[in-house]
């Protein structure tokens, strides 16, 4: 089964170490490592790196875009780029190795032009007929249409694609009153989808059962961090607990854990082979330094871990 993701904000991710962080002081960092960032992105790469295709659709410009692009091909990567005239924004991450603290800098992206919106629908509209599943994740430019989530839920259904989301604010909530196929909210998230400041005990279990008995999805995975995930359909409810690693970095760990997610669905796996598949994921990127994602090899392993739990 062919599988689409759509990235609006994609990012050129930079990330270093240096041995200690402190005010007023010309710092000696480490040479900078490159990635390609932002949601669909990233859950492309994590396809990739699980040996799964995808057809990666995205946004960017300037010569960040360029370097972006070119090191997707490197990668792999199935990609369709939509050029824009500003250049594609930067995130910089930084790890002190002498307190083992990660800061992250997550930069905005410059808005896009009427036209360039124009275009990035039309192009959608013509990449979602050869789908069978599309995933729309990640932030949006500045001052970018808020409906637009929405509108891709809107057009994978004319189109009988399976939509996955995963964003947040007001995008997210549009897109859930459209009605998707999935919803991988974490607490706060899912909490600002059921109108409330907080989920409080078990009461994701019920919040997740009302957004599918209200038509705004029909499965949902609710992501608990280093506990694990909880997956609710309208007939069940099930966790799936995730081993303990050592954290190095938590960039990319929701990205990587929906990329193994849909490569899962696109195999007809069970949903619970699903959810743990993606937990797994979730879990490896997070053994990795800086903005490394997730490697097979650790998937497989924590994995069969899961699945000898459960």
């Amino acid at each position: 089964m062919n599988i689409l993701t759509i990235t609006f904000s994609p990012a050129l991710d930079k990330s270093t170490q240096v041995n200690g962080i402190k005010p007023d002081s010309k710092l000696r960092c480490e040479a900078p490592h490159y990635d390609p960032g932002g949601g669909g992105v990233n859950v492309s790469r994590a396809i990739r790196k699980l040996g799964g295709n995808s057809r990666c659709l995205y946004v960017a410009g300037g010569p960040t875009g360029d370097k972006l692009e070119n090191m997707l091909t490197e990668a792999g990567v199935e990609q369709h780029r939509i050029h824009c005239q500003s250049w594609t924004r930067e995130n910089f991450v930084v790890v002190d190795t002498l307190h083992e603290h990660q800061y992250r800098f997550g930069m905005p992206g410059d808005p896009l032009s009427e036209t360039e919106w124009e275009q990035i629908r039309k192009e959608i509209k013509a990449q979602l007929p050869s789908a069978d599943y599309v995933v729309v994740s990640g932030s949006l430019p500045p001052h970018s249409p808020v409906t637009i989530f929405a509108e891709v839920a809107r057009w994978a259904k004319e189109q009988n694609v399976r939509c996955i989301v995963d964003t947040s604010g007001e995008a997210l909530l549009r897109a859930a009153e459209e009605g998707v196929y999935l919803l991988k909210p974490n607490l706060g998230e899912l909490s600002a989808l059921a109108g409330q400041e907080k989920v409080v005990g078990l009461e994701q279990e019920k919040l997740a059962r009302q957004l599918i008995n209200n038509g705004k999805c029909e499965i949902v995975v609710v992501s608990l961090g280093p506990r694990g995930a909880m997956l609710a359909t309208a007939d069940t409810i099930e966790y799936v607990a995730a081993p303990t690693v050592r954290k190095k970095s938590t960039v990319g760990a929701g990205d990587s854990m929906v990329g193994a997610m849909v490569l899962q669905l696109s195999q007809e796996a069970s949903l619970l082979d699903v959810v743990g598949y993606g937990v797994a994921a979730g879990t490896a990127a997070t053994m990795n330094e800086g903005t490394t994602l997730c490697h097979q090899e650790d998937v497989e392993r924590l994995y069969q871990w899961i699945k000898n739990r459960s």
